[in-house]
């Protein structure tokens, strides 16, 4: 601590001395990312300001490093705002806008001035945003990206608030999909849960992160298997004309990212760009210091090559990949709870690869483009669990899998007039393989299966009535080689999406739309007596229906209110468990090895208020409450029962305010109501332990407390010549609440720490609830 100030003090003293400016840069270009000449991009309530150039390239000098609202307008377009940009002395990203056409009345010419709160017209409802600098300065977010979506409208805290769970609005963890730059990445997470999504930390680095888009519904029709969320990751482009370096560290992890320009020679821009990452965890070795059992070791990277070949020709190369070993080590005398920890944690082996390649491609008429995308995606993942984790003896569940997807997308753009036409088609090619052995059950398999996956999109956006009514349909249809999914019929999902402005200000918005999903590769590949019993699964669908009400109360805020209602069919049931796989996934496990039938309903239905307010007068915030229903059946298709995020109520608030001098105040605050949980079965798991035996016939019998955490996040950033430094300091759960757990059960022991005969389960204590301090900081150089 001592070091710390007089750091502090060294760095007040630096940079009261150097009063040094820099300057901010981007492009401007139009919807089919041509470039605007002309383009007036200027710094709200300040002089500061520049016009593009022929490429659409804008540079305003003499900026002082702070945090500011950027402003971009141009002759006959609505002119658009970036809110809390943070300028630094050295290391700011591209800062790129891409301007709509207004309406104009005859021959009328105008400059538009309408710089509010807006969302695509394909999706006018349920679609949130965040920006680089609000991921990067979330409170409680600690810099993961993944876990920063949590906070958003409609998301449920993962059980015990530890793991990265995208839980929307009642669905289960594994009903989302992931695009990075219009790249499917199946896996975001470090020790992800195969067949689901969730696990404890994100892999994606937040420098790379230009912005996030979460939509809860009326996803478009490019995306095929959403049935709850689409989260799209666009990255930055690296930078053309200088390198710069960015080093983080952070609560859990050190990472290193560097970008600048390829082959430039003596010229002011490259054509070809680059931007790559390497991240390392180091939690290992702080819990082997404070004598933790747990030991999670992860590497991950990331990488993106920008080519322009001409003015209406670009290439990307895209890749992200981690390295994960989550075991566990003994170490002297420990308690109960960490007895339980050490006993019943599996060992996690992973690796994840994802490389994707786009060629885009602008036409020279001005009227549209064409996105031709090729992509791998990889997971190798050995699971395993057993008797004697101390010696790694006693092996009695293994699960070691792969999983490879190649794919290739295709989609078009074209603008008539006022019309917009969205179509294209994606193929791609599965290859899984598995070998299991579970010998307290008794079964062991070996499979393999290898077949295509295929479908079409289609979408049409039309304003009408001098842009006050927006008009979206669009449909999609999917089938493949393997299931008996191949009628493509019988798979077509339309939508529709309508915004009407009906007062100054006021809009209705409505959605309605049906959506499927093919059901995870080891449900498909689960075999026995060699023979695959879920081949003839149907695709799950999801019919969801949305109205809302919006208000736009000025230029940076807005304040919504939205009724939802999702209706599921032909959703997984296990065999046997006899309960819905939606109340499945949010663990460390595999989802869907075993037998199940596609016969579960399901429904989710509730109303969500929101209220967003961008940087304005230094403060920024989002508030939104959700109050919902969760219910699956199981084999009786009549009989619903509350699912385990069934937390009716949900609270979300994060805001914070930009003080002189480089400082900033934060925090977030999360509420869920108390959730339905699945009781261990006493006598089975007595009997089977460190194997846990849910009994799923008494699902909501019990249920878990609320959740209530409240973290607080101050900054503070220098920035000198050729420096730029922030130090952050986090107390996440200030209110010292409990994080609601299941009950955990360990054998009984005696002060020797040998197993007591006849065995006995006894239950583990709570431990009270701390506020957890952490610090950290980035330099860019």
């Amino acid at each position: 601590m001592k070091k710390l100030i007089i750091l502090y003090l060294v760095l007040l003293v630096i940079s009261v001395q150097a009063q040094v400016t820099t300057e901010i840069t981007g492009y401007v270009k139009d919807k089919t990312d041509l470039p605007l000449i002309g383009a007036s991009v200027y710094l709200e309530n300040t002089t500061k300001g520049a016009v593009t150039d022929a490429n659409g390239y804008y540079k305003i000098v003499n900026v002082s490093p702070d945090t500011y609202n950027l402003v971009v307008s141009y002759l006959g377009y609505d002119s658009q705002t970036r809110y809390n940009i943070e300028v630094k002395s050295v290391g700011n990203q591209l800062y790129n806008f891409t301007l709509l056409e207004q309406s104009q009345n005859l021959s009328e010419v105008i400059v538009s001035n309408q710089n509010k709160v807006t969302r695509p017209r394909e999706t006018p409802l349920s679609t949130q945003t965040l920006s680089a600098v609000e991921i990067a300065t979330y409170p409680g977010g600690n810099n993961d990206v993944v876990r920063v979506a949590q906070s958003l409208p409609g998301i449920s805290p993962s059980p015990g608030g530890f793991r990265n769970d995208l839980i929307i609005r009642g669905g289960a963890p594994n009903e989302s999909v992931y695009y990075l730059d219009g790249v499917e990445i199946p896996n975001i997470n470090h020790f992800s849960t195969q067949g689901s999504s969730g696990g404890p930390v994100g892999i994606l680095n937040v420098s790379f992160i230009d912005n996030v888009n979460l939509a809860t519904s009326a996803f478009g029709s490019q995306y095929d298997n959403p049935l709850s969320g689409v989260l799209q990751f666009e990255q930055r482009q690296g930078n053309q004309r200088k390198h710069n370096t960015n080093f983080r560290l952070s609560a859990s992890e050190a990472a290193l990212t560097h970008e600048g320009p390829l082959f430039k020679g003596d010229k002011e821009e490259s054509k070809t760009s680059y931007i790559v990452s390497v991240r390392r965890s180091y939690l290992q070795f702080l819990f082997k210091m404070i004598g933790l059992p747990i030991r999670p070791d992860y590497w991950d990277y990331q990488y993106k090559i920008t080519h322009k070949i001409d003015k209406y020709n670009t290439l990307n190369l895209i890749g992200v990949g981690s390295i994960d070993d989550f075991a566990v080590e003994g170490s002297g005398s420990i308690d109960e709870n960490e007895q339980s920890t050490l006993d019943q944690t599996p060992f996690i082996e992973q690796q994840t690869n994802t490389i994707g390649a786009s060629w885009k491609m602008r036409f020279k008429s001005g009227k549209g483009f064409m996105q031709s995308t090729i992509s791998n995606n990889l997971l190798i993942n050995d699971f395993s669990r057993y008797g004697d984790n101390i010696n790694q003896a006693d092996l009695y569940f293994r699960n070691d899998s792969r999983e490879m997807e190649t794919k290739l997308r295709y989609g078009l753009t074209y603008f008539v007039k006022d019309w917009k036409f969205v179509g294209g088609f994606n193929i791609q090619r599965s290859d899984y393989k598995n070998e299991t052995v579970d010998l307290i059950d008794g079964f062991q398999y070996d499979t393999k299966i290898d077949f295509l996956k295929y479908g079409l999109f289609a979408n049409v956006t039309k304003s009408f009535l001098d842009q006050k009514l927006d008009f979206s349909f669009g449909f999609r249809t999917d089938g493949d080689s393997f299931t008996q999914g191949n009628d493509l019929f019988a798979t077509f999902s339309p939508r529709l999406a309508l915004s009407y402005e009906f007062a100054d200000d006021w809009k209705i918005n409505a959605s309605v739309g049906r959506y499927y999903k093919l059901p995870p590769y080891t449900i498909l590949g689960y075999k026995e007596n060699g023979v695959f019993l879920n081949k003839d699964v149907d695709y799950t669908s999801s019919d969801h229906y949305v109205l809302g009400f919006e208000r736009i109360l000025g230029p940076s805020s807005n304040i919504s209110v939205e009724g939802f209602y999702k209706r599921y069919e032909d959703y997984p049931v296990s065999v046997r468990d006899r309960v819905s796989l939606a109340n499945k996934g949010a663990d460390f496990n595999v989802l869907g090895n075993e037998e199940v039938e596609s016969v579960g309903k399901g429904r989710s239905y509730g109303l969500e208020f929101l209220f967003q307010q961008k940087l304005s007068h230094r403060f920024y915030g989002i508030f939104s409450y959700t109050f919902f229903y969760s219910e699956f059946t199981g084999f009786d298709r009549r009989k619903y029962l509350p699912s385990v995020w069934d937390s009716r109520h949900l609270v979300s608030f994060t805001g914070g305010y930009k003080l002189k001098r480089n400082w900033e105040v934060s925090a977030r605050y999360r509420f869920a109501g108390e959730t339905p949980i699945v009781p261990i079965n006493i006598e089975e798991t007595t009997a089977r332990y460190p194997d846990i035996v849910l009994d799923y016939s008494r699902l909501g019998e019990e249920s878990l407390g609320i959740f209530s955490q409240l973290d607080v996040r101050i900054d503070k950033k220098w920035n000198l010549k050729k420096l730029s430094v922030e130090l952050f300091f986090e107390i996440q759960n200030l209110l010292m609440r409990n994080s609601p757990e299941a009950p955990e059960y360990v054998l009984q022991r005696n002060d020797m720490g040998s197993i007591i005969e006849p065995r006995n389960l006894v239950q583990v204590g709570k431990e009270d609830g701390k506020p957890i301090p952490t610090i950290g900081f980035v330099i860019d150089f």
